[in-house]
């Protein structure tokens, strides 16, 4: 979650958008494609080998803590987003919760994550845990994250502006903080064991899809370091090795989940990573999608060139490592401004182009960020995020476009086996038809007015014949 940042650090991240100029340019916008076809970026698969598409959000709770931790969270979270059609949601937990004193770990929070993991299972919807953070932690005010007992200052300043809150991460003592945490050894092996009494926990969990090792890290920029320079050397020097440490840790008791890995927030600014290699054949890469200036509440400026430069950083790690990415959180604060409608549609299909998957920010009944206001209605603009998509596919993806205009949706995938083929179809005013061709076979051909349509498809695999799967609005 963002609030408008300091004139002087959106100055700084401003001047590094010139500097994936020289980037390959991003294709134009435009109905969807498949993004392991558009960009050399494998897909997200699942135990079946099915090709995976992730759409979802964001939940959360930050309010409350200790015995109240997690009590905003509900089984309506995971009702709601589901009759939406929506079948991915990144949970958020803290470690401050988890483990408040150190080597006692709260059994509460653990019974609480597990009971908001059987919702979701309930309703379909696949789960990925979230180590968050905002600026370090409970030390630093009323953030949430890694505990007091595992922050170290060096006695530096800190001033807490809670009127410009991401600006905090540039204060002395929270640098201070993530330094330690990269490099002191007793943290390290703290940060490890967090994760595998997490990892055990939850690894027989159905509604887990894998898990976040840390939310929109940070770290300690030298003097006369540039921003860009001290992002990339703490991606590769600290994070890497950080990466690694709890790979190996949760790979004890966990082998079957796919691990979220997140470069810095300065990647928002079409800054490539400077992520090395992450040794574990799971692995999603899992950026966030913000720019600095939305963010500070002016509107979409699509001549800036801002999401160009964006696709074209942040495509460069997953071709290079050969990882699927989900984008972790994106959507603007203000989605009333003008051109927020095109922001979308232009977010929307950037996005599809190369990820397996999104998740908004986020699922909540109100104001400010949420996706729904009181009565579970979409807010504007927030509706054009539900769309028709295919959750999993039976086969290698020959392309996949939604066009918005028209409404249309349309799949062609090649069957490699015999299996299934799942649809998503969000409830509308006029319903959907459905038309298969090819050697396959669906019960469903029509979803009546305001249903969300479940399509199964099963395929035969051929040598010659794909199989083209057209959805069009009723009427």
């Amino acid at each position: 979650m963002r609030k408008p940042v300091l004139v002087a650090v959106l100055a700084a991240l401003a001047l590094l958008v010139p500097e994936a100029a020289g980037a390959r340019p991003a294709d134009p916008p435009g109905p969807a494609r498949s993004p392991a076809r558009a960009a050399g970026i494998p897909p997200l698969t699942d135990e079946h080998g099915r090709t995976l598409t992730l759409r979802g959000w964001n939940v959360e709770d930050k309010a409350h803590r200790g015995a109240d931790a997690l009590s905003a969270v509900t089984e309506r979270h995971f009702r709601d987003m589901a009759a939406a059609g929506f079948n991915t949601a990144r949970l958020l937990v803290f470690w401050d919760d988890l483990e408040p004193e150190r080597g006692q770990y709260s059994e509460r929070y653990l019974r609480k994550i597990e009971r908001i993991l059987g919702w979701a299972q309930r309703h379909r919807v696949r789960v990925v845990i979230d180590a968050h953070q905002d600026v370090y932690g409970p030390a630093f005010g009323t953030h949430r994250g890694i505990p007091e007992w595992a922050t170290r200052t060096d006695g530096l300043p800190y001033t807490p502006n809670p009127d410009d809150w991401f600006s905090e991460y540039f204060q002395p003592a929270v640098q201070a903080a993530f330094e330690h945490l990269y490099e002191d050894a007793d943290l390290q092996r703290a940060q490890a064991r967090m994760w595998q009494v997490l990892a055990r926990r939850l690894a027989r969990q159905p509604a887990v899809l894998g898990y976040d090792l840390i939310n929109e890290p940070m770290g300690r920029i030298r003097d006369g370091e540039e921003l860009p320079t001290a992002a990339r050397r703490i991606e590769r020097e600290q994070l890497t090795p950080m990466y690694n440490r709890i790979a190996d840790a949760v790979r004890e008791v966990d082998r079957r989940s796919w691990l979220f890995v997140e470069p810095t927030p300065i990647v928002g600014e079409g800054v490539p990573t400077g992520l090395g290699r992450i040794d574990d054949p799971k692995v999603v890469y899992a950026p966030h999608f913000y720019n600095a200036a939305m963010e500070a509440g002016r509107d979409y400026d699509p001549s800036a060139g801002w999401i160009e430069a964006y696709e074209a950083a942040v495509t460069r790690y997953p071709r290079e490592r050969g990882v699927p990415v989900v984008v972790g959180e994106w959507g603007p604060l203000n989605n009333e401004l003008p051109l927020m409608g095109r922001f979308y549609e232009d977010a929307l299909a950037s996005m599809d182009r190369y990820s397996s998957g999104w998740a908004g920010y986020v699922w909540c009944y109100g104001g400010g960020y949420c996706a729904v206001d009181r009565d579970g209605r979409f807010r504007r603009n927030k509706e054009r995020t539900a769309r028709p998509y295919a959750p999993a596919v039976s086969g290698a993806v020959r392309s996949d476009a939604y066009d918005p205009a028209a409404g249309r949706y349309r799949l062609a995938y090649a069957p490699r086996r015999l299996g299934t083929t799942e649809l998503s179809l969000p409830p509308t005013a006029t319903g959907w038809r459905i038309r298969v061709a090819g050697p396959a076979a669906t019960r469903t051909r029509v979803v009546r007015p305001g249903e969300r349509g479940t399509v199964l498809i099963r395929a035969r695999p051929t040598a010659h014949s794909p199989v083209t799967v057209t959805v069009t609005p009723r009427g």
